[in-house]
């Protein structure tokens, strides 16, 4: 059963999962993962019972659980951080306090093609992937014990992907993750001095000065942040206020569909296809339509190594001006 610890000076909570220690490049210096590895991938048709049982699957025709034939297929993670057997409770130990890792970590396998990326695929492939983020946020939201559900993508072993094969990870969480904490109150606190949602300020004053602009629809607004952590971090934010990604309505999800392939594919283009981690940033569970808060997807290229000096300080050092 995997563990959450609270670390007793700053409040921020580590997860202590050792089934993750299993997978294969666990303490070894990851290789670059090479095309060759579809026969013994699991995500691939015809090996779907190297994972565990499936969760859903989106198909056009109908099919058995568990059998190819599938266009995006969602199963827990064979090796997960968080697990929903068990009983959540917080416990002491000694002056320390901590918590059962209950929880839910699934994979989303964006398509059957081992190795097109998002920014490859289809609009109507992605899509699907994202009604799958949909469905699956309203399905977890539903579970009194999980407090918040986080998307990811690790694109490239350098962004913590042990697999080729693209896929998203969901993690629904028993607590709400102290970086989220800190945005979340940062713009209430914005909220209650100014009267306005603070990215909603964002994305109108961007909008004008045009100076960190990347792209935009007509329901959405691409932007490097102006104090940017890394070199060409970006954020994906919907021009309307919406607290909540998953109450996104199908023409905003067509209308994400585009633009994100868009910058993905703008990155992998004229960055050389670089290491990237996104992540979506919505409300906690059992919050809904807030003021203050505004959902938002974040993507980060991995093109630098924080060194000391950031770890040290958690001061970021950002080598280009956003």
């Amino acid at each position: 059963m995997p563990e959450l610890r609270q670390d007793i000076i700053t409040g921020e909570w580590v997860v202590i999962a050792t089934e993750r220690s299993k997978r294969p490049e666990s303490f070894t210096a990851r290789a670059e993962v090479g095309p060759d590895d579809r026969t013994n991938c699991p995500f691939c048709y015809g090996h779907e019972a190297m994972t565990p049982p499936e969760i859903m699957a989106y198909s056009e025709e109908e099919r058995k659980p568990n059998t190819s034939g599938w266009k995006v297929r969602v199963v827990p993670n064979k090796f997960p951080a968080f697990s929903p057997e068990g009983v959540l409770k917080e416990f002491e130990y000694g002056i320390y306090r901590a918590m059962t890792g209950i929880g839910s970590h699934e994979v989303i396998i964006h398509s059957p093609d081992h190795l097109k990326d998002l920014d490859q695929l289809s609009v109507e492939q992605i899509d699907l992937v994202l009604s799958v983020y949909r469905e699956r946020y309203l399905a977890l939201s539903t579970v009194e014990e999980y407090k918040y559900i986080l998307i990811i993508v690790n694109h490239g072993p350098r962004a913590g992907a042990s697999l080729r094969h693209p896929h998203s990870q969901l993690f629904a969480i028993p607590m709400v993750p102290h970086l989220l904490e800190t945005e979340i109150s940062g713009a209430e606190r914005y909220f209650r001095e100014h009267g306005k949602c603070v990215y909603c300020q964002m994305v109108s004053f961007e909008m004008k000065e045009r100076v960190r602009m990347v792209a935009e629809n007509d329901r959405f607004v691409v932007l490097e942040p102006y104090a940017s952590q890394s070199p060409f971090e970006t954020w994906i934010i919907p021009k309307n206020h919406l607290s909540n990604f998953e109450e996104i309505t199908d023409s905003d999800k067509r209308a994400l569909t585009g633009i994100l392939k868009g910058i993905l594919k703008n990155i992998a283009d004229n960055l050389g296809d670089p290491p990237y981690n996104y992540y979506l940033h919505t409300s906690p569970l059992h919050q809904r339509d807030l003021q203050h808060w505004h959902w938002h997807l974040e993507i980060l290229p991995r093109l630098t190594i924080r060194a000391g000096f950031e770890l040290g300080s958690r001061l970021i050092i950002n080598v280009t001006t956003p």
